[in-house]
């Protein structure tokens, strides 16, 4: 069955089963890799993208329900890297190995959205993303960058 998505302000015409977990329509038939397989039960948080400006883990999001929505991924985010969260994750060496980065980056732009000034408790309760080089530590200083950052901004 064919149905539009539109992926970081471009329509795609998709032909593939609605159910389809939203992850590999990204992956596998829009080309954007940026967005990572894990878990695949949504407990991890490496395929999080934005859906109308929520974070949501898009491998468990059936393509079908974001038809008509805005989706975002790390690709849409900016076409360079130099958006203040991803600025700051680089500063900081958030991360170590690099495969949680978009997911964390997604997260933590969509809590940024929401509280502009997080406290460490908010940075706890939103990003529940798994690490697993564990460096919640840079990744929790990384945000609190980016706030600063996103503050001289405005």
């Amino acid at each position: 069955m064919a149905f539009d998505l539109e992926v970081n302000g471009v329509r795609h015409s998709v032909d593939a089963d609605p159910q389809t977990p939203l992850l590999w329509i990204i992956r596998d038939r829009i080309g954007l890799s940026g967005t990572k397989f894990s878990c695949g039960i949504g407990s991890c948080g490496a395929c999080t993208v934005h859906i109308d400006g929520q974070a949501v883990r898009s491998c468990s999001v059936a393509a079908e329900a974001a038809a008509g929505r805005a989706i975002t991924t790390i690709e849409g985010v900016s076409s360079d890297g130099s958006h203040p969260v991803q600025l700051a994750f680089k500063e900081l060496d958030a991360p170590q190995c690099g495969y949680c980065q978009s997911g964390m980056i997604m997260t933590a732009l969509a809590l940024l959205n929401a509280i502009p000034e997080p406290t460490d408790a908010d940075i706890d309760a939103w990003v529940t993303n798994a690490c697993r080089c564990s460096t919640y530590y840079r990744v929790r200083q990384a945000i609190h960058l980016a706030a600063d950052l996103m503050r001289a901004e405005r």
